[in-house]
C-alpha cells in the first residue's frame, strides 16, 4: 500500500515545518464526519506509532494511521493554488462521490 506526493505537496510541508521548527513530516487520515461519510485530516507528525506507516518523496514525510490507509490507499497529495486559497488537495482514486459543500467523501465498495 502507498501514498505519493507532488513537489508542490513537498515543498509545503518543507516550509510548514521549518517555521514551525520541529516535526518528523505531515500526518494526514481520514475520519467519519459529513454528509457523504469522511473527510480528510492534516496534522504535523511530532513522533511515530506502531500503527503509522511513513512514505517519503522529495525529502519530505506523509505519516498515516494504518486504519486511514486503506481509504488513501493510491492517492496523490497535492498542494494547490486556487485564487487566494492554498490547501492541500488529494486525487484519491478510492473517492465515490462528494458531497455538495466539498467536505466530506465516500468511498468506492470493494
Amino acid at each position: 500500500m502507498s501514498i505519493q506526493m507532488t513537489e508542490s505537496a513537498a515543498r509545503q510541508i518543507r516550509t510548514q515545518l521549518a517555521k514551525r521548527g520541529r516535526g518528523l513530516g505531515l500526518r494526514v487520515g481520514v475520519k467519519k464526519v459529513g454528509c457523504s461519510g469522511w473527510a480528510y485530516t492534516y496534522d504535523y507528525a511530532d513522533d511515530l506509532s506502531d500503527a503509522d506507516q511513513v512514505f517519503e518523496m522529495h525529502s519530505e514525510k506523509i505519516v498515516v494511521d494504518t486504519e486511514s490507509l486503506s481509504v488513501l490507499q493510491g492517492a496523490t497529495l497535492d498542494f494547490v493554488k486556487e485564487g487566494l486559497k492554498q490547501t492541500f488537495k488529494f486525487n484519491n482514486p478510492n473517492v465515490d462521490a462528494t458531497c455538495g459543500c466539498g467536505e466530506s467523501f465516500s468511498v468506492k465498495s470493494e
